[in-house]
């Protein structure tokens, strides 16, 4: 466990996810209609148009169009998927079927985790996104001072009888949701246990997998995991469609200057333009570590 000068406010929590996508209109379309992700603002510069989507005023995902780049690799580091998080069961529900019924969805599968239940997609351009809803954390057990999880069959057929509305309505774009955790692709588990726990102040939440890690902060069960189930190895990324940047919010500029004190203290390069703090993990992905109020605007101002 960290010391609190060595970990992230216990209040932190993730921000919108970027993707580079090789076509913007076909992309933001499927996260509308099989996520129902509201369009926020778009903007274009440098001959790049970008787009934030999210629910109510809340941006949950930037995509960046940028046709010129190769599609990624499965073995490469990077995304394993963007978790969306919703606050009740039946929002959860309306969502998956939702999601299910779109002609370009591709299911990937369900799970109880113990401390959740998740169900998993994978987008036309072939990124992973999970949808989940969380137990109370009183439910929540631990062992060896970590908070135990497993992944146990999920009936979706059952799951949707049993919490959708009476009138199987769709969810309202307006209904609460966020982006709960970000699960990676690394190529060393160490690796990123030094980067993410060490450096960026994550506390460990489960790592009785070896080939996995699940980090958090304030007792979460992740806000950020890391496996090497399909990218054991994998060196710096390449430029190429797939995850182009994480972002983590943190209470005030005092929890930035504790970031960057780790990071100067490891010899950890970044960036600081007062709200937020950039830095890459060793495969190249960009994390942005900035404090609350990042509007749709400002989301798509920032590199």
């Amino acid at each position: 466990m960290n010391t609190p000068e060595q970990t992230l406010h216990p209040d932190a929590r993730m921000g919108a996810v970027t993707l580079n996508v090789g076509d913007l209109p076909a992309m933001a379309s499927y996260y509308e209609r099989a996520f129902l992700l509201e369009p926020l603002e778009e903007r274009e510069s440098g001959g790049v148009r970008s787009r934030v989507l999210g629910r109510g005023a809340t941006p949950m995902i930037r995509l960046d169009e940028t046709p010129g780049l190769p599609a990624w690799s499965p073995r490469s580091a990077g995304l394993f998927h963007t978790a969306f998080l919703f606050e009740s069961q039946a929002d959860l529900a309306a969502t998956v079927l939702r999601a299910s019924g779109h002609p370009q969805t591709r299911f990937a599968g369900a799970a109880d985790h113990l401390v959740s239940e998740a169900f998993y997609f994978t987008d036309p351009e072939g990124n992973g996104v999970e949808l989940y809803w969380d137990r109370p954390r009183a439910q929540w057990t631990r062992e060896g001072g970590e908070i135990r999880m497993a992944t146990l069959a999920l009936d979706p057929s059952a799951y949707l009888r049993r919490h959708l509305a009476d009138d199987g309505a769709a969810a309202r774009p307006t209904s609460a949701g966020s982006v709960g955790h970000v699960h990676l692709q690394v190529g060393d588990i160490p690796k990123a246990r030094d980067f993410y726990v060490n450096a960026l102040g994550f506390d460990i939440a489960n790592s009785q997998i070896p080939t996995a890690l699940f980090a958090s902060a304030g007792g979460y069960h992740h806000h950020v995991a890391m496996n090497t189930w399909n990218s054991r190895g994998a060196g710096p990324r390449a430029a190429s469609l797939g995850l182009g940047s994480v972002s983590i919010e943190v209470p005030g500029r005092e929890d930035l200057d504790a970031l960057a004190a780790r990071l100067r203290s490891r010899s950890v390069g970044f960036e600081d333009d007062g709200a937020s703090v950039a830095v890459a993990d060793p495969w190249g992905t960009r994390v942005r570590v900035s404090v609350p109020g990042a509007d749709a605007g400002t989301l798509l101002a920032r590199a």
